[in-house]
């Protein structure tokens, strides 16, 4: 491990972006910038070294790392920070060309890298730098161990990656492309990563892939992620295992029934349908249609009857007629979504369907989103009315004097709505009984009556 000189301390300022992989990501190198005795800055703008963890995966997640690479190579012509190091999936997807698109970059690190950040650190800092230098290599065969994390998220839940890539090939997504082949982790290595979250004080992992459910098969495992499970389960200071990605069509009835059966797994399902039309799921290269997304639907409610069912969707994909919109609108009504993100379509570079004909105007994309979210509101609104007066389990997030925010099983942290709690005598991190009192927009209003 690479150290610094302690009578002349590097400081370190980090930005962090993306999803919850990338947060994984960046947690695995501020512990290994820390180990290395660097100092960590809280203020990016005025730090010897800033590192950049980009997200690439749609045009404005690439727009929101151009903008923070191009604030720091700002912070760096004024003299503020020394270099600037650019990590992450837009390093990954651009290249040596993220060097041209934006002048001042001192390294390029790759996905594969990561584990070298201090390293690469003390190559930035240890000589004159005249052209950017790139740490890039195939991700196809790196499977990290994301043990030793400094961690992001509060002490009392983290999130648990349990694979790498994806070998899913649908038409708008760029992340094989990025993140490479699907690779799972071992069993024990992310039992072991669960089992040292646990014992730092987590009591809720959510458990993320690009594809959780093909969890096992590059590995010739059935059920892989049944076996996970079984594992994590025994785990006795784990209350809430949280599953999120799980491909609609890769879920079967025996996956169904162990989250249905679990004392720790809860009735959270976080599955991204993406569209509901056939023809249009047929040219996203989606493996579902319309007639197995719906009984999966109808599986997941008989068995649960009080499931929160999370999901995604894509409008103004090329081709989309307003009667195949108006389909997914009249599916988005029957299903009853507890929570819904929607998205226009962004026709991303060397994606199959940016090449597609009849590619659909943003006015019309946003006016689609905007329509299918006032319906989604609607249809929220109404159900959060009607749980005025329930009684729930939360979990503490935010204690404060007179309020404090927490969360019951249906909300999943960063993505979803919050509790609002009144009356709270609990610290972060623990479990309360609750009564939903209302609700303020998307949040319920919840009185603590219980431990």
């Amino acid at each position: 491990m690479t150290k610094v000189n302690p009578s002349n301390p590097v400081t370190v300022g980090f930005v962090a972006l993306g999803c919850p992989k990338n947060i994984v990501d960046s947690e695995a190198m501020l512990a290994q910038i820390g180990q290395a005795d660097y100092v960590l800055s809280p203020d990016p703008d005025n730090a010897d070294v800033v590192v950049i963890n980009t997200c690439g995966f749609i045009a404005p997640a690439k727009e929101e790392a151009l903008d923070a690479i191009r604030q720091a190579v700002s912070q760096k012509k004024k003299g503020f920070v020394q270099k600037v190091v650019v990590t992450g999936c837009l390093s990954e997807r651009m290249g040596e060309t993220l060097a041209d698109e934006v002048k001042g970059i001192d390294a390029i690190v790759g996905l594969a890298q990561r584990d070298r950040i201090a390293e690469i650190i003390a190559d930035c800092t240890a000589k004159k730098i005249h052209k950017p230098k790139s740490y890039l290599e195939s991700t196809d065969i790196a499977i990290h161990d994301d043990r030793g994390r400094l961690l992001i998220t509060p002490r009392h839940w983290a999130y648990l990656r349990i694979s790498e890539g994806c070998d899913r090939k649908c038409a708008f997504c760029t992340i094989p492309a990025i993140r490479g082949r699907f690779r799972s982790k071992p069993l024990d290595m992310i039992v072991n990563e669960a089992r040292e979250l646990v014992d730092y004080g987590a009591v809720e992992l959510s458990i993320i892939a690009q594809d959780s459910n093909y969890y096992g098969k590059d590995l010739k495992i059935n059920d892989g992620l049944i076996q996970l499970i079984d594992e994590l389960e025994k785990l006795p200071s784990l209350r809430w295992i949280r599953l999120m990605y799980l491909y609609p069509a890769g879920i079967n009835n025996a996956l169904i029934t162990k989250i249905a059966q679990s004392d720790k797994v809860l009735p959270y399902v976080d599955i991204p349908i993406q569209h509901i039309n056939d023809d249009i799921l047929k040219s996203m290269r989606r493996a579902d249609t319309k007639a197995h997304t719906s009984d999966l639907i109808t599986k997941f409610r008989v068995a649960m009857p009080e499931v929160a069912l999370r999901t995604t969707v894509i409008v103004g994909y090329p081709g989309e007629t307003e009667a195949q919109f108006a389909e997914l609108l009249d599916f988005i009504e029957w299903a009853q979504f507890d929570a819904l993100g929607c998205f226009p379509y962004f026709p991303e570079i060397d994606t199959p369907a940016a090449a597609l004909p009849n590619q659909i105007d943003d006015e019309v994309k946003n006016e689609r989103v905007d329509r299918l979210m006032s319906l989604q509101q609607q249809i929220i609104f109404d159900k959060m009315d009607k749980q005025i007066g329930r009684e729930l389990t939360v979990l503490v997030d935010e204690a404060g004097d007179n309020e404090a925010i927490g969360r019951y099983y249906g909300q999943a942290p960063h993505i979803d709505s919050i509790c609002r709690i009144v009356n709270c005598t609990a610290h972060t991190g623990r479990f309360i009984k609750a009564k939903i009192a209302g609700r303020d927009d998307y949040d319920f209003i919840v009185e603590q009556i219980g431990d």
